[in-house]
Parts: structure tokens; sequence; C-alpha cells
């Protein structure tokens, strides 16, 4: 993981619209930049929708919420719409921030080893400094604990 008082790397992806947003763009705000596996599965949906359901309070507090997985633009579009998703998620079919941000690592599932991206947040401040580090999360935890760092 990168560390907390580091200047958080810049980067350009697509969101669910195919709509290109870079992390510079949100200078002067709070970001909760969030990755995860993969779109539609139990623990990303878990962790998507309890970030949806307390997302106005992030809105009060002037924090902006990005998804990012290696999943595809239409697939995040998908995901968005059965979930009523308002935060943008953003497509890293290259795994290109993904390993900028040091979450592609080698995991373990009924077995077998396999690189995948690990579950991790990052608060990052309207500085562009990373404030907090987080590896590993909780879905259902995870927007509850980061809505109170911001």
């Amino acid at each position: 993981m990168l560390e907390a008082g580091t200047k958080a790397p810049d980067f350009t992806l697509p969101d669910q619209n195919g709509v290109n947003h870079s992390l510079s763009d949100y200078r002067g705000k709070k970001v909760i930049l969030y990755f995860y596996p993969k779109d539609m599965t139990s623990g990303c949906t878990s962790q998507a929708c309890n970030f949806r359901d307390i997302y106005p309070q992030f809105q009060e507090k002037g924090a902006v919420v990005l998804g990012v997985s290696k999943d595809s633009v239409e697939s995040h579009k998908k995901f968005e719409e059965k979930h009523g998703l308002p935060f943008t998620l953003l497509s890293d079919t290259e795994l290109e921030v993904i390993k900028m941000y040091d979450v592609w690592k080698e995991k373990t599932m009924f077995g077998k080893k396999a690189m995948g991206v690990v579950r991790s947040t990052y608060l990052i401040d309207e500085d562009g400094i990373i404030a907090r580090a987080f590896e590993g999360v909780k879905p259902k935890e995870n927007a509850a604990q980061m809505l109170d760092l911001v």
C-alpha cells in the first residue's frame, strides 16, 4: 500500500458513462478512493450499497467517492443501474492505477493462489496527499469507517 503522508499518484480513467476522470479534477475536495475486486459480487455489492446509502452525508462534508475495479465501463454501468449507485465508478481494465496504488496482490481463494485486487481504501486530502490508507477492508464497515474520517 502507498503510505499516508505521500502524494497520491494522479491518473485518468473512464467512468461508467465513458467520461474520463483524473484525480487532479478533485483537488480541493477530500476523496475516498476505494478499490474493489469485481462488480456484482456479494462483498463488492455490499460495499457499494453501503457507500450509496450514506452518500448524501459524504456530499454534506464535501467529499467525493470514487470506486475503482478492473471491470469494463459496460460492467460498471450495469452495476450502477442495478443498485442505484450515485457515485463514480472508474474502469481500470489495464490495471495501471490498481498497480500504481499497490492493491494488485497475490490472494488465496478456495486454496488456490491467484493475483487480484485486494479491497483497499485511500482517503486523499484536499491537497492530493494520502491522509489514510486501509488494506483488506471489510465491505460492510468501510463506508461508515470512511465517513467518520472525512
